[in-house]
């Protein structure tokens, strides 16, 4: 149980973290009789499931919605507050290992939330409630070492399944009115030194450090170090 409870830890400080808020948001796990307290302000969560070896049902609950959207910089009609939000929840399900996070969308959490096998995180700023993050892990899984060797012989399946590989320079975080602002000419800064190797994500998650070169007039990236699970997450 302890593993458990810190792999849910994990997963809220995860999704804090890419949270969009003006300050940086804390996640208190709460008992049972305090989570029930949060389900009746959960009728506009922004909920999600992820699938994969640990599969998990995920749901956010914001007392400040619109307050999330404008941190985010988001004055677009086109730009929805589960797009807002699903960095996190992507960066949260990333902690549960491979796997793929479905649709975000807007729907009640109650149930979740007063799930007992689910765990609820109280989000706070400063020590003032912000809001909620309720995960309930499915456990319905054999034991990790067969569940490793399922993994394993199932892998051949997806021998000929196409994946994203994408090499990252660096990052940046705008909020959207400014890249909506954007014109030709314009200089993004980003979070990396020139001749700081690059990133190279294979669906997102990162898996090796590479340097880009330029092979027959086009651009490629040379590989300079492969790393393993722990380092990649």
């Amino acid at each position: 149980m302890t593993a458990t409870i810190t792999l849910q830890t994990s997963v809220a400080e995860a999704l804090v973290g890419q949270l969009p808020t003006p300050t940086p948001l804390r996640a208190t796990p709460l008992t049972p009789g305090a989570a029930s307290g949060a389900a009746g302000q959960a009728g506009g969560a922004v909920v999600a499931s992820f699938v994969g070896a640990l599969s998990a049902d995920l749901a956010l609950v914001l007392l400040d919605l619109d307050g999330m959207t404008a941190a985010g910089g988001v004055d677009a009609p086109l730009v929805s507050v589960t797009d807002v939000v699903r960095p996190a929840l992507e960066a949260a399900g990333g902690m549960l290992g491979v796997g793929v996070l479905g649709e975000a969308v807007r729907a009640s959490a109650a149930s979740l939330l007063i799930d007992p096998q689910t765990t609820v995180f109280e989000l706070s700023a400063a020590g003032v409630p912000a809001g909620w993050f309720a995960i309930r892990i499915r456990e319905d899984a054999p034991a990790a070492a067969a569940v490793a060797s399922s993994i394993s012989g199932n892998l051949g399946r997806i021998n000929n399944v196409e994946m994203a590989l994408t090499v990252e320079i660096g990052r940046t975080r705008m909020a959207v009115r400014d890249v909506l602002g954007l014109e030709p000419g314009a200089v993004v800064e980003l979070d990396r030194s020139a001749g700081a190797p690059a990133d190279v994500l294979l669906n997102g998650r990162l898996i090796a450090h590479g340097e880009v070169v330029v092979v027959d007039q086009d651009y490629a990236v040379r590989i300079t170090k492969i790393l393993d699970v722990a380092e990649g997450i």
